[in-house]
């Protein structure tokens, strides 16, 4: 009998339900409904637990209710904040040497009842603010899956609803923790995540959005048990360092009531964790193993304690080792699969190698002690034309930075629902951060932002935005091009920017400097504990790829003002963190002192490209003649001289010039505008002769001067007797009238006359009829 088409879409994606026996075929809705219900039956695992956090505020988990076909989801909701995440693992391993996690996090319109505000009217690409997100989330859950786990797998963050008090970003790292933890992908969670805040010294748990706007603190802390840190990110406005410390104690403590509760979740109702299936032919080689680490180890030990080389010549030696490695494999056997393996065993026998050296030597490749810091050089003022110009360098990271003034209409605006969630409606400073191929010399794309690229923007404009003044007359666009990586280029922006801005003249309260922390750690023999750890300050390149963090701190010598800790281990124990803040806090200082050398303060000579900035008040009454028709007047001076001329309230207008020339150039044309058939200036209370120039329905048309604008002189202002119309008063054009001046009017600007108040007084007789 011929299977239904749908009962075919469900034999295609679920052969292993559906294939139980032949009596599926032989009654095809009756079958149907069968596997229905089972496929229902499998899923009615569900259940929820909520977590009452020390302020009173409840978090709610819940899982085995919604989108049941994926691996494992979960909804967590905070207030009447709710996301819904899932998590996919394809069940065959992909041919990647690094696990393939895709996050996506999608902000709908729906969830905050509105319609998107594209053409299309639907949700298009992934914003600036999703992206972020996405990357805080994968940066909390990805150091946790299992060494060789090279499954495809996609975790899905939808908002259901967002209620515009609670931060949905929080709810999802936790919602990930959830769905992973209660389905069958092997992880070795849960983390609980949860956002700090600092508001007259008292620390606030997940603040909402108004309490974000008065907090001197915004951190994102992920937490395992075990009081071990997987993640950080924030910003903060110069917070003092045992202030830094107390958050990240206090924020990690209460980590651990929502890594229970999600433990708990799955418990109850998680499913059975598959196990990890390796192919034969990925089992280490033993025999391979020791030809691999006989042929090289000595080598490389060379290699890296030779200081002399730097990152080129470095990696050129490695790779020209590696070569010869996989060569001498070749000659030895005639299997590709050996070539394969020889090459993972290279890689993992370098990275020992790397680390080991570290651990015992207390040296690092490039000659330097654990807190040592790379040579530092600065250059300001490079270009004439830029407003603000710099050039930090640190060892091989160098990166340029400019500067732009503008108009404060050239603000950056934000999407609606980025401004619904976060309450910014435009920001008058922003970063971008480019990353050029040639910069670490490569070749590839150009002109597409990637996440990192986003990623490492952000974090140098929140390292920044905290020194800039309030309420400042420009926009300023900061832009960082890398021109040559070997670690901390992202940092590296913080101390070029800062440069930058000063030179631009921008009254910064302080300078800022920034400093990656690394970490490089020999775990026990159950793997569970860190028997030995060395920190590394100004960590390389070399050194953030084969270490166990990379941890980015940035602020002024007063305090931090970003911090973003990227952890590759199962978590780092505080007493860790603490020595790292404090070893960044020293470095800070050195780098800042380098700095002030070259420049301390803001740039007072104002160079010939600098922007300026005036206001002018026009009053109401010449409004009309400064504008123009359909504002050509405004038009002509921004075509003529690029001035840009935006109203600020009322009666004042805002001049915005690229240059002092063209400032004046503007105002002259300004003046001419307004002087162009000046009136004459009229006496309050004065008496005036008016000839009449148009009879109206609601009055006569008349001017005082011959150059002057017809004003109306209303029916309640022409008799002491009320009239409909003037016809009544035998009035008639050109004929002349006195009249009495009394000022502008103060809303419309229109000149108040009376002729009535010049007449006599009528007085009327009455007359009684009997």
């Amino acid at each position: 009998m011929m299977v239904s088409t749908r009962i075919f879409r469900l034999l295609r994606y679920h052969k292993p339900v559906l294939l139980a026996g032949k009596n599926f075929c032989k009654n095809g809705n009756t079958s149907y409904v069968k596997f229905i219900n089972a496929r229902r039956a499998s899923h009615t695992n569900a259940g929820t637990e909520v977590i009452t956090l020390s302020d009173g505020k409840q978090l709610s988990l819940s899982t085995g209710k919604y989108a049941r076909f994926a691996d494992g989801s979960a909804i967590v909701s905070l207030g009447d904040t709710s996301v819904m995440v899932t998590a996919v693992c394809k069940h065959h391993s992909s041919n990647s040497s690094f696990l393939p996690l895709v996050v996506d996090y999608r902000q709908k319109a729906a969830a905050a009842g509105r319609i998107p505000t594209n053409f299309l009217r639907r949700e298009l690409g992934p914003t600036e603010s999703e992206i972020l997100t996405s990357r805080v989330i994968d940066r909390s859950i990805r150091p946790l899956f299992p060494e060789g786990f090279h499954f495809d797998t996609q975790i899905m963050c939808n908002m259901l609803a967002v209620d515009g008090i609670n931060d949905p970003d929080v709810i999802a790292i936790n919602g990930a923790s959830a769905a992973l933890s209660v389905s069958d992908i092997p992880w070795n969670g849960p983390v609980g995540a949860i956002r700090i805040g600092l508001i007259d010294n008292d620390f606030i748990i997940n603040p909402t959005r108004r309490q974000i706007q008065d907090s001197i603190l915004n951190l994102i802390i992920t937490a395992t048990k075990h009081n071990s840190i997987v993640m950080l990110e924030g910003s903060a406005n110069e917070i003092l360092e045992q202030d830094l410390k107390k958050a990240i104690k206090f924020g990690v403590k209460e980590c651990q009531n929502i890594v229970n509760a999600i433990a708990n979740l799955q418990k109850l109702y998680g499913k059975t964790k598959r196990k990890l299936e390796t192919n034969e032919q990925s089992q280490t080689d033993e025999d391979l193993s020791s030809f691999v680490k006989q042929f090289a180890e000595t080598k490389l030990r060379d290699i890296f304690s030779d200081h002399t080389h730097d990152k080129i010549s470095r990696d050129n030696a490695i790779n020209d080792l590696r070569n010869n490695v996989l060569e001498a494999v070749k000659e030895s056997g005639n299997a590709d699969y050996e070539v394969q393996v020889a090459e993972r065993i290279f890689a993992k026998i370098t990275k020992d190698i790397f680390r080991t050296l570290i651990l015992e030597t207390d040296v690092r490749c490039d000659g330097r002690l654990m807190a040592g810091i790379r040579d530092i050089s600065c250059q300001v003022d490079l270009f004439n034309p830029l407003h603000g110009s710099a050039v930090f360098q640190r060892g091989q990271t160098q990166v340029m930075c400019t500067v732009t003034l503008d108009s404060l209409e050239s603000a950056l605006k934000m999407d609606a629902m980025s401004m619904l969630i976060s309450g910014v409606k435009e920001k008058n400073f922003f970063l971008h951060y480019e990353f050029p191929p040639y910069a670490t010399n490569e070749t590839g794309h150009v002109g597409r932002v990637n996440r990192r690229e986003l990623g490492h923007g952000a974090l140098a404009e929140k390292a920044l935005r905290p020194i800039l003044p309030k309420d400042y007359p420009f926009t300023i666009r900061l832009t960082s091009e890398v021109l040559e990586s070997n670690g901390s280029s992202s940092m590296a922006t913080v101390c070029g920017g800062s440069l930058a801005l000063l030179d631009a003249g921008v009254p910064i309260s302080s300078s800022a400097a920034g400093v990656a922390i690394g970490l490089v750690t020999k775990p026990n023999e159950t793997n569970t504990d860190i028997d030995q750890y060395k920190i590394l300050t100004d960590i390389l390149g070399i050194e953030d790829y084969f270490g166990d963090m990379d941890f980015k701190i940035a602020g002024t010598k007063r305090g931090f003002t970003a911090l973003q800790a990227d952890v590759k281990i199962p978590g780092v124990p505080l007493k860790i963190i603490m020595e790292c803040i404090q070893q960044a806090t020293v470095a800070k200082w050195d780098i800042i002192k380098i700095m002030n050398e070259v420049i301390r303060a803001p740039q007072q000579h104002k160079k010939d490209k600098m922007p300026v900035v005036d206001s002018l008040e026009v009053p109401i009454h010449q409004r009309g003649k400064f504008l123009g028709i359909g504002g050509m007047n405004l038009k002509k001076i921004f075509l003529e001289t690029g001035v840009q001329i935006f109203p600020h309230d009322e009666n004042t207008y805002s001049i915005f010039a690229p240059n002092e020339d063209a400032m004046n150039e503007a105002k002259e044309m300004i003046e001419n505008i307004l002087q162009k058939d000046r009136e004459p200036t009229l006496e309050f209370g004065s008496i005036y002769t008016a000839k009449i120039v148009e009879i109206r329905e609601i009055g006569v048309m008349v001017t005082l001067y011959n150059n002057m604008v017809p004003v109306l002189l209303p029916n309640s202002q022409l008799d002491q007797r009320k009239i409909h119309h003037p016809s009544v008063l035998a009035l008639e054009v050109g004929q002349e009238i006195q009249v009495k001046y009394f000022g502008r009017d103060p809303v419309s600007g229109q000149i108040r006359i009376s002729r009535k108040v010049l007449q006599e007084p009528i007085t009327i007789s009455k007359t009684l009829h009997r």
